[in-house]
């Protein structure tokens, strides 16, 4: 008998969980498919960035990122001590192309990072530890994840989807790729991915190594590339801006990273073992639209560029917030017109400038007079407060908004995290995933305009502690607002109609 779902996910990494995550919390049938028979240890990114961290805040997760922070950040700070610099892990918040952001550098009271929630101790989080805490989240949400199951075909049916996961078939109103960079379902559905070609070889390696103590902490530029060191024991990353690598499948072995570092170090260091190692390039490309038919695409499927700063990670859990509930209100029933069009449409231009920042990052990163001069003047610029506080705005994610349409200046940014007079804080009360309604004025008009569409929207009624000139706001899933008002609640139906569907008839 063949095994049917409301949705299957392709790839059980942090994008695939997360979106299996949020598609099981709204009631959806939903099974992960995942190739490798365990969770990859490969070393890949190393931090999270606000939209991110907030994610999970909202979702209750938010001490398990905590927790993992300040392990990492104890370990950094051994690491650095060690190499006569203690507790240069609490200066550090960041880099553009390997120029270190420091806090003390950042206007941190830039009305930007207002009110983002109790995020500022979840940053410094690893790949695998996103990975280990989205995996548990699944379990407890009872999310299928079959691993050891690669996913080798499938077939659009226009009602549905067949899937082939070697011998077994199953079907599915709907199937996302979250397979990475090389997406066998991206490949296999037709998707457009154009973009540019790679210049530079990187690599990322964590190793057993002698000759390492000649080796500096934190990111070094030289005449031969960029390499750092850090902030673990045998963990380091190199860049060659000497094209890309002869054959990107081949296996890495200790030889070729022992040649790449003392390439671009100079320090003779003798590698012995290799723990965890990956081979990436500049690479950078990303599909025309993230949907055809009844496929979709998120994370690294859908775009792909240097692993610079962790910005693959942070895009694709956007993608997977954004996904998550528009597509569970299709399988629900209740979706307006075009409502997954808007996937696209919305996380299209965060996915271009990300790609545009990368490929900035890459140029920096170069040998020549040129480049180098570039580096230098950029360089002194993020000394400046101007300067390190506009580049850390846009890394760490607190621009990041949607062109909603008009109306209040706060649609289309995320909720702010508005401290409530019953104690309570604004993302406290996201963790089911639902759409909220947030009515700070106790107005019998507002409840009485959003009860047809109650089933679907809760209504919250509070005060905030702090004064503001806002009288209600309206927030999706994912955290963004879809309507704000600081009087009446003119617009409010036909927001509520365009995000959450018609109004429900009374019985």
């Amino acid at each position: 008998m063949t095994e049917t779902f409301d949705v299957v996910v392709a790839g059980a990494g942090p994008v695939g969980l997360m979106l299996a995550c949020e598609l099981r919390l709204a009631g959806v049938d939903v099974l992960v498919v995942e190739r490798l028979p365990e969770m990859d240890q490969t070393v890949k990114a190393g931090a999270i960035n606000v939209p991110t961290a907030q994610a999970f805040y909202r979702r209750g997760m938010l001490a398990q990122l905590n927790e993992r922070h300040a392990s990492r950040i104890a370990q950094f700070d051994a690491f650095r001590a060690a190499h006569g610099e203690e507790q240069a892990g609490r200066l550090v918040v960041g880099h553009f192309a390997g120029i270190w952001l420091r806090s003390a550098d950042i206007d941190l009271d830039d009305p930007a990072f207002a009110e983002v929630g109790p995020v500022d101790q979840a940053w410094f989080v690893s790949q695998q530890d996103v990975e280990t805490i989205l995996a548990d989240r699944a379990a407890e949400l009872g999310v299928r994840v079959r691993r050891g199951a690669e996913l080798t075909g499938f077939t659009d049916d226009g009602d549905c989807v067949t899937i082939w996961l070697g011998d077994t078939v199953v079907r599915a109103g709907w199937l996302v790729g979250c397979d990475g960079g090389r997406s066998l379902v991206r490949k296999l559905a037709g998707f457009d991915f154009p973009g540019v070609d790679p210049l530079i070889t990187g690599h990322q390696a964590v190793v057993e190594m002698t000759g390492a103590e000649a080796l500096r902490p934190g990111w070094n530029t030289t005449d031969t590339g960029i390499y750092t060191h850090g902030p673990m024991p045998g963990r380091f990353l190199t860049v060659e801006p000497d094209g890309p690598p002869a054959d990107r499948d081949a296996p890495i072995t200790a030889a070729e990273l022992q040649a790449s570092l003392r390439a671009v170090s100079g320090v003779p260091v003798e590698i012995s073992a290799v723990r965890s190692a990956t081979r990436f390039t500049d690479n950078t490309r990303q599909v025309t639209e993230y949907r055809r038919g009844r496929v979709l695409l998120a994370g690294d499927a859908a775009h792909v560029h240097s692993p610079f700063g962790g910005q693959g990670l942070n895009l694709g859990m956007g993608d997977a917030m954004n996904l998550g509930w528009k597509l569970a209100a299709v399988v629900a029933g209740w979706a307006p017109p075009g409502l997954l069009d808007t996937y696209t449409a919305e996380r299209h231009p965060v996915g271009e400038w990300v790609l545009e920042w990368t490929r900035a990052q890459v140029a920096v990163m170069r040998t020549d007079p040129r480049s180098r001069a570039m580096r230098s003047v950029l360089t002194e610029l993020l000394e400046t407060r101007d300067g390190a506080t506009a580049v850390y705005k846009k890394i760490s994610g607190v621009l990041h908004r949607y062109d909603l349409g008009g109306g209040h200046d706060l649609v289309g940014t995320t909720a702010p995290d508005i401290e409530l007079s019953d104690g309570t804080r604004l993302g406290e009360h996201c963790t089911d995933g639902r759409p909220i309604l947030l009515d700070l004025t106790d107005s019998p008009q507002l409840r009485s305009l959003a009860t047809p569409w109650t089933d679907r929207v809760r209504v919250l009624t509070a005060k905030s502690v702090r004064p503001r000139n806002l009288s209600a706001i309206l927030i999706r899933p994912d955290g963004y607002i879809a309507w704000a008002s600081t009087t009446t609640p003119t617009g409010l139906e036909h927001s509520l109609t365009t995000w959450f569907g018609a109004p429900s008839r009374p019985d």
